[in-house]
């Protein structure tokens, strides 16, 4: 294998934006076909199957949150330290940044198997739909360590300028997901009827996958780890570093799951229609918004390069870049919607009311995709500069300062339609605020490199 490592701090910035962007593709379509594969299968089993996946998509995004966090965290070190330090040392870096990752989610993966009744009573869920929750989210969690290591290892790849290799990691392991998911769910074959829990031994087993062939590419090519971790006190400085951007990485992205956990429980009332609509959309909207998620993980590459070489005119290029290609996404994405809304949620179930709220999720809170899609970018590129509390401030504006309150407001005195305006004022307040007060950030640095964005 040869390694790809890449010096983005020179050269066209379309076109290596592009040359990035398009890899990751494959890695986020195979991460929403993952989540679409789970719905859709489940979907032929029933609405109360249907809605035991929707409320576990809140803890499964949590879990994922703190492993994305400690891989952002750990992306934007060694984008900043790849073309400047010497090998040995990210080599080290790297290492010990997978260690943390596992660390830290075992512990919430313990945590998580004993409390899984009581939480997700918490969250609403009863009766035949909390037995199916709990079928589900016992295997889902043993499964969690494969979850772990290949997020983070993904990302250290990335930050060497390769983004190919992981994309097509995530999508081999879709691949291997949709085979698997209607076999251990119906029992075709030799295969035993599972029903949700075969969908959940589904995901174990393709992560587990995944976790053979990044930790192979870790070693043979990209010679990226080592058991030789150095002494107790560099450990821990290098988790201090990782840590800085992770923590706040993580915090902003745990924020969503558990705005989303919220707004569940407040559609709950609404009953398992609503619930099952909202997981529907949920999804949908992770495929929607793949693009722009693809382009925010290659900004935290570019930047924290061009930043460890202090060239802002590239930035600021890369940003407007950005913020066009966000717009036009997100009025193209709210076409389709608008046009096939009802067809694209009909492919998950069959029940004509969960049709038409999924439809309705799309017509209200699609329209205002491209502002949600610049939160996500400008978030990316504040970890890419080495600043990462604007990043979290600003994923905690657009859910629990805005969307959630909002969100109860709207059920109170408008229905079920009410908690979709929410989510449409949110992202477009947002969006607006996060990408003006990122220019100006850059701003600030350029002009005082230590400076702080405020």
């Amino acid at each position: 294998m040869k390694r790809r490592n890449k010096d983005l701090s020179q050269g066209n910035i379309k076109k290596q934006l592009i040359n990035l962007v398009w890899p990751m593709l494959f890695g986020m379509v195979g991460m929403v076909i993952f989540n679409l594969a789970d719905t859709y299968f489940i979907g032929r089993l029933g609405v109360q199957e249907l809605a035991a996946i929707s409320f576990s998509f809140p803890v499964v995004m949590f879990i994922n949150s703190l492993s994305l966090g400690i891989g952002i965290g750990t992306s934007s070190l060694i984008s900043r330290h790849i073309i400047v330090t010497e090998r040995h040392a990210v080599k080290m870096m790297a290492s010990r940044a997978l260690l943390l990752g596992i660390m830290v989610v075992l512990i919430f993966v313990i945590t998580g198997l004993f409390t899984i009744r009581p939480l997700f009573t918490a969250l609403g869920a009863e009766g035949i739909i909390l037995k199916y929750v709990s079928d589900y989210m016992h295997i889902w969690y043993l499964g969690v360590p494969f979850v772990v290591f290949p997020m983070i290892g993904n990302n250290i790849v990335r930050a060497t300028g390769d983004t190919f290799m992981p994309g097509m990691l995530m999508l081999n392991s879709a691949i291997i997901n949709v085979i698997l998911d209607p076999l251990l769910i119906f029992g075709y074959g030799f295969f035993p009827r599972m029903g949700i829990q075969g969908a959940a031994l589904a995901t174990v087993f393709a992560r587990g996958v995944s976790f053979v062939l990044i930790l192979t590419v870790l070693i043979k090519r990209e010679k990226l780890l080592t058991i030789r971790l150095g002494r107790f006190r560099e450990i821990l400085a290098t988790w201090k570093k990782v840590l800085y951007v992770a923590g706040p990485a993580a915090l902003g992205m745990l924020i969503t799951p558990l705005s989303l956990g919220l707004i569940t429980r407040i559609l709950s009332g609404f009953g398992k229609e609503a619930v099952a609509a909202f997981g529907v959309a949920s999804r949908v909207e992770m495929f929607a918004l793949m693009v722009i998620a693809s382009l925010g993980s290659v900004l935290i590459i570019f930047i924290g390069q061009n930043y460890s070489k202090q060239k802002f005119n590239r930035i600021f290029a890369a940003l407007r870049y950005a913020l066009g290609f966000s717009m036009v996404w997100g009025v193209l994405i709210f076409l389709i919607l608008l046009l096939f809304g009802r067809n694209i949620a009909g492919v998950f179930t069959n029940d004509s009311r969960v049709v038409a709220i999924a439809a309705s999720f799309f017509l209200i809170v699609g329209s205002s995709y491209g502002f949600q899609g610049l939160v996500m970018l400008s978030t990316a590129s504040y970890n890419g500069l080495n600043r990462p509390y604007p990043a979290v401030f600003f994923s905690m504006l657009r859910m629990l300062i805005l969307y959630v309150p909002l969100a109860w407001i709207g059920a109170t005195f408008f229905a079920l339609e009410g908690v979709f305006w929410a989510g449409f004022t949110a992202n477009i307040i947002a969006g607006s605020t996060a990408y003006a007060f990122l220019y100006r950030c850059v701003k600030r640095i350029e002009k005082q490199i230590d400076g702080s964005c405020f």
